[in-house]
């Protein structure tokens, strides 16, 4: 397989963003309980969410710059048992990528199908999240459901806020700050790979977040805000672009339907030829 054009692979996950930028549920471990303190809740959400086994997950993803703005929806699913996820993301009009973006996430790797109009179709492209600068945090259209819990290890601040009933289930409201270079720090591992970068990336430090958690601590609804500069090394505020990332999780421990792709259907770029 030839060695995948590392420009090339960025710039295939970044073209989704060009419309902004020009069964039966099981419970988690009996111990768990959600606690008292709201930074403890916070940070101990991922650990617990992911001993529930899985989850199905739905997401929006809202880019916005000075001049254009888009939605990004997708549902899917993610085993947190063998660490592997799986979203449909639909792509809005306007993008560089037009339909429904089929992801495959794990940690530190994500394959993507439908990405591109070079790729031939039914094929997937496999990327290494630190072939891009955000980590795949947004640039695919969602924040995988493992990244999107993974960065709470990083909040810095935590507040309760209330209380609110979802479908007969009882969950706090907590608001605060988080780091996204201590969050994979916390994380640890190919899974803190693209927390990392993002963290490295995006212009704010300091991420704003929302999260809903239920009596045992679990994640049911997380609203994660970053921003990144449209305009490559750029701090002017006209340049910055806003993404609010939201997930939301329910049927936790009904099985996911999610695979890695077949080696024989991974499509390998063609390296770009040396400048003479």
């Amino acid at each position: 397989m030839k060695k995948l054009n590392l420009a090339a692979a960025a710039a295939l996950l970044v073209t989704v963003l060009s419309a902004c930028t020009g069964g039966g549920e099981t419970r988690g471990s009996s111990a768990d309980e959600l606690s008292a303190d709201p930074l403890t809740a916070v940070r101990s959400a991922a650990d617990i969410t992911g001993r529930t086994g899985s989850a199905h997950a739905v997401t929006e993803l809202t880019t916005e710059s000075a001049e254009k703005k888009a939605v990004f929806n997708g549902a899917g699913g993610y085993d947190y048992v063998k660490r592997l996820g799986r979203l449909e993301i639909d792509v809005p009009p306007g993008a560089a990528t037009t339909g429904k973006i089929t992801e495959v996430v794990l940690p530190g790797t994500v394959y993507l199908q439908n990405s591109g109009a070079k790729i031939p179709e039914g094929k997937w492209v496999k990327l290494d999240v630190r072939q891009l600068p955000d980590g795949n945090l947004v640039s695919s259209g969602a924040t995988d459901p493992a990244t999107a819990a993974g960065a709470l290890r990083g909040a810095q601040t935590a507040e309760l806020v209330g209380s609110e009933t979802v479908d007969g289930v009882e969950l706090k409201h907590f608001k605060g700050v988080l780091d996204l270079a201590k969050a994979a720090d916390a994380t640890g591992g190919r899974g803190a790979d693209g927390l990392r970068m993002a963290g490295q990336t995006f212009t704010v430090k300091e991420v704003p977040y929302e999260v809903w958690l239920d009596g045992q601590g679990r994640l049911h609804k997380v609203v994660e805000n970053f921003t990144f500069a449209g305009v490559a090394g750029s701090t002017a505020a006209k340049d910055q672009v806003k993404v609010v990332s939201t997930l939301a999780l329910t049927e936790f421990g009904k099985p996911v339907d999610a695979a890695e792709p077949a080696a024989a259907d991974i499509y390998s770029m063609k390296a770009s030829p040396s400048p003479k």
